[in-house]
């Protein structure tokens, strides 16, 4: 398992196991009721492309390394259409979580969503029967967790409770709140081992 924070994905390359070069991630997209990435969207590569009309499934992504994303082949594109459609029917919305506002379920405002930081795990082989599931929001914390304006981590439970730009997270969440990625893993394991779910 690995935890990265969704703004290092976006502008990675994505490459075949040929070795061609052939996009780049645009936007991630969020599928199974916001707790799990369901693929991205791509633009082309160099400094003037656009967004292309295909997009990358989760499911087709065969490693999500440091420095690109790997895939079989071209034909495992699909039209952005299919994957937003697919995400969507999973419970997920495709819609972006920056900029909403964290809510404890005590009504509480905890701050405003910078970053999405998810954890990555590879399927057996390295095939793309992996995992990429949101695990944690970068917030620029308010005044309730006692940092005002600083940025740190704060866990979620395995399902996400999201009303138009309000995502709610337990009370509980404030005593697991983390300042950076290196123990983030752990406190995200202990608070969800408190709520008695998954880990």
């Amino acid at each position: 398992m690995r935890l990265m924070r969704t703004s290092e994905i976006t502008r990675r390359p994505v490459v075949t196991m040929a070795g061609e070069d052939i996009a780049q991630i645009k936007d991630v997209i969020y599928a199974a009721g916001g707790g799990t990435v369901g693929g991205f969207t791509l633009a082309g590569r160099g400094l003037f492309a656009g967004p292309l009309k295909e997009s990358l499934a989760w499911s087709a992504v065969s490693a999500l390394g440091a420095d690109a994303v790997m895939i079989r082949d071209e034909s495992v594109l699909q039209p952005t259409k299919a994957v937003l459609d697919a995400s969507r029917a999973s419970g997920g919305s495709g819609a972006n979580v920056l900029g909403s506002q964290v809510l404890s379920d005590a009504g509480v405002d905890l701050g405003v969503v910078r970053d999405v930081i998810v954890s990555v795990t590879t399927g057996s082989a390295g095939q793309s029967s992996g995992q990429c599931d949101v695990v944690g929001y970068e917030i620029e914390a308010s005044e309730a967790l006692g940092t005002q304006g600083e940025k740190v981590l704060i866990p979620l439970p395995d399902t996400i409770a999201a009303s138009g730009e309000h995502l709610m997270v337990p009370a509980s969440a404030k005593e697991f709140v983390g300042r950076d990625l290196a123990g983030f893993g752990a406190a995200v394991e202990a608070f969800r081992a408190q709520l008695g779910g998954p880990r």
